[in-house]
């Protein structure tokens, strides 16, 4: 078997994917442009693709081609229906970032709540030691617990979200983004009331036609001054011009480990916002755990073992 591994900086420096070489020939290329792809997936068996897009186009041109391997849950960045008909066989790793994601949701959290960048900043640049006094509390911060944490998606990630939040002492809504998902233990609400009631908010939705800019300028109206809004679904979900123009308007706060384009574009309008401490971006990142990225490759590696077995 051939296998070529696409976008392994996906992965990172530290894993071991050395693993992979027991199933045939490994072929590792770190990053692979769209000019790239079909040349180098020409006589695969078996790609290994986390971003890089395979279209109807590269598989009627790869005969050999048996397996795609996602490296990821999603799988929008592969062809399906052509893969069907072509009988490749097209498998994905789910489950293996939630705890990741959940924790990274926290750590976004807490950073923006408690103010972390501004009391990094005076102790380092000396405003602290100069100021004389044990303490400052010149940037008052709140505890999760008595606030309304509201959720935007609640399937797996968004159930353990809100447990945590939970555990914290938050009260628990959410917002399903189908409409279908309401047995659930917590309350359901709209997406306005939701907007309007919550402290803290948290994505955790997929990118679909139910919400796509699901977050725009007509309801970030409703959000309340000191809301913290999360975004560790996907980009597109929340329209960043109309972010940026709210982030200089109301006094909140956003985190975002997605975004509509990425790595982050010179133009997007967030690199313009005034109000810098407001806003925290981190760069697609939640769900790359050391834990969680060992048990994506291991969810790879099963699922060509089970494929080669049949």
């Amino acid at each position: 078997m051939n296998l070529v591994l696409l976008d392994a900086q996906t992965l990172g420096d530290d894993l071991d994917i050395s693993c992979l070489e027991s199933f045939g020939t490994l072929t590792v290329y770190q990053t692979t442009t769209k000019e790239e792809t079909l040349t180098r997936i020409q006589n695969a068996d078996i790609i290994i693709t986390n971003k890089v897009v395979i279209d109807a186009q590269m598989m009627a041109q790869t005969p050999q081609l048996k397996l795609i391997c996602i490296s990821a849950t999603g799988m929008n960045n592969v062809d399906l229906d052509a893969a069907k008909k072509q009988g490749i066989v097209v498998n994905n790793v789910a489950g293996y970032s939630t705890k990741s994601v959940v924790q990274h949701t926290f750590a976004m959290a807490l950073y923006l709540l408690e103010k972390m960048a501004y009391y990094d900043h005076i102790v380092k640049d000396g405003s602290w030691t100069k100021k004389g006094l044990f303490t400052d509390v010149s940037q008052p911060f709140y505890e999760i617990s008595g606030k309304k944490w509201g959720i935007i998606g609640l399937g797996t990630i968004g159930k353990e979200v809100a447990q945590v939040a939970t555990a914290f002492g938050a009260e628990v809504s959410y917002y399903s983004t189908s409409g279908q998902n309401l047995q659930q233990t917590y309350p359901h609400q709209d997406l306005d009331m939701l907007l309007e009631e919550s402290d803290i908010i948290s994505i955790h939705a997929p990118l679909n036609d139910h919400t796509f800019n699901l977050i725009n300028a007509q309801n970030l109206s409703l959000v309340k001054e000191e809301t913290i809004l999360l975004n560790l679904g996907r980009g597109g979900i929340i329209n960043e011009d109309d972010l940026a123009s709210a982030l200089d308007t109301k006094k909140f706060y956003a985190g975002l480990d997605v975004l509509a384009k990425e790595p982050l574009s010179a133009d997007n309008a967030l690199n313009a916002v005034q109000n810098k401490e407001r806003l925290l971006i981190t760069p697609h990142m939640a769900w790359a755990s050391i834990e969680a990225r060992k048990k994506l490759l291991e969810g790879i590696v099963e699922n060509i073992r089970v494929f080669m077995e049949k």
